[in-house]
């Protein structure tokens, strides 16, 4: 079984997509830090991302993040780092994270590291998703990235609908 830590950015914008079951159906327990639980009951979090956490799914396991202070990466928010200290103690097999530099953080010390367009790709690849489709949901969302990696990626399903 992989451990899987997920930091707040997919979970976000796979519960505004409607693709929140997504990363059970891909990889069946994930664990999320305390910090993550806080972000997605933010009162700034979108409603539906609030009433998803509020309801957590069965396949969603809370845990302390632990020692975040002592981590070398003061450019990261208290998520990513929580992600990253977390998957270290528990040596998961990926982490699910959208920032930039809490991709780079973690593959720089030795974490596998996908985003939301990353369990796009794998799900679509699986044919759990229609990816034109969730991509087309993620364009209504504050969700940012390159116009040419969305291309890509919609490329690459270009056979799918």
């Amino acid at each position: 079984m992989r451990v899987v830590v997920a930091d707040t950015g997919p979970l976000h914008y796979l519960v505004l997509i409607g693709e929140a079951e997504l990363p059970h159906r891909l990889f069946g327990r994930v664990i999320i830090p305390d910090t993550v639980q806080a972000e997605l009951r933010h009162p700034h979090a979108p409603d539906l991302v609030r009433e998803w956490i509020a309801s957590r799914p069965s396949w969603i396991d809370v845990m302390p993040a632990g020692p975040i202070g002592a981590l070398p990466l003061p450019a990261l928010g208290v998520g990513e780092r929580a992600v990253i200290a977390l998957a270290e103690s528990l040596r998961a097999d990926l982490i699910l994270v959208d920032d930039r530099a809490g991709t780079l953080a973690a593959r720089r010390r030795g974490l596998a590291a996908v985003g939301t367009l990353g369990l796009l790709d794998l799900a679509g690849r699986q044919g759990l998703v229609d990816v034109r489709r969730a991509v087309s949901r993620l364009k209504a969302t504050n969700f940012r990235i390159r116009p040419g990696i969305l291309d890509a990626l919609l490329a690459q399903h270009s056979g799918q609908g």
